[in-house]
């Protein structure tokens, strides 16, 4: 696997190593398995929904938890195999699972659901009122008589 040295950028920019960090992080193929599935869709300008498919595992089961732009979402199954059960098949994957979402800044988890064997977890962006853009009032000198004071 190619792999790509970001030390030039370190060299030649100031404050840009949370990015170098990211495509790193991005270019690591992580855990490989690719489960449990998921969604990430945007459901409005500054709002998103992710959707992690979970079968089988209860609200207990799931923790989601977000730390310093990071959102974690583990599942955890208990165990319910009590012996008393005899498969010819077992196909649904009721292992134990961790994914994680790397957020921007801003991004705040408002909700998160399990429905239906989908875990929907709703995001949105909220600028602080510092990074809105604000209009600015110009000024102009006061007239005295026809003549500026």
């Amino acid at each position: 696997m190619r792999t790509i040295d970001f030390s030039p950028l370190y060299r030649s920019a100031v404050g840009f190593d949370r990015l170098a960090t990211l495509l790193e992080s991005a270019a690591r193929t992580g855990d490989g398995s690719g489960w449990p599935p998921y969604n990430i869709e945007t459901t409005g300008e500054n709002a998103y929904r992710v959707e992690v498919a979970v079968a089988g595992f209860g609200p207990d089961e799931l923790t989601v938890e977000v730390k310093e732009n990071l959102l974690t979402v583990t599942g955890r199954k208990t165990a319910n195999d009590d012996g008393q059960r005899t498969f010819l098949h077992r196909g649904l994957a009721e292992r134990d699972f961790e994914r994680r979402f790397q957020l921007a800044d801003y991004v705040v988890v408002t909700s998160a659901k399990l429905e239906n064997g989908l875990l929907s977890i709703d995001l949105k962006r909220e600028l602080p009122e510092a990074l809105k853009p604000r209009r600015i009032e110009i000024a102009t000198p006061a007239l005295i008589e026809g003549r500026a004071a």
